[in-house]
């Protein structure tokens, strides 16, 4: 068996990961997570240096005490 060797093109993966396609496919999975997890929480998707990122997060005084309390937001991942 011959060993094949590859380099990749990190500029072309930067691409990838940065397009409005991965931004969708975010954008979609933050908006399930903050739907389970329930009223008072927030979303939001942005370009980070190498990646799209997508976070959920406690807006409202209730919801920050009910993640504290319950995990919400670990528990609306999975």
């Amino acid at each position: 068996m011959n060993k094949i060797k590859f380099k990749l093109n990190s500029s072309g993966v930067r691409s990838l990961l940065q397009s409005n396609e991965m931004q969708a496919v975010l954008d979609k999975q933050a908006t399930a997570i903050r739907n389970r997890a329930g009223v008072g929480y927030q979303q939001d998707t942005y370009i980070g240096k190498n990646r799209a990122n997508a976070m959920v997060w406690a807006e409202t005084f209730q919801a920050q005490r009910d993640n504290m309390k319950n995990n919400t937001l670990l528990k609306a991942v999975r």
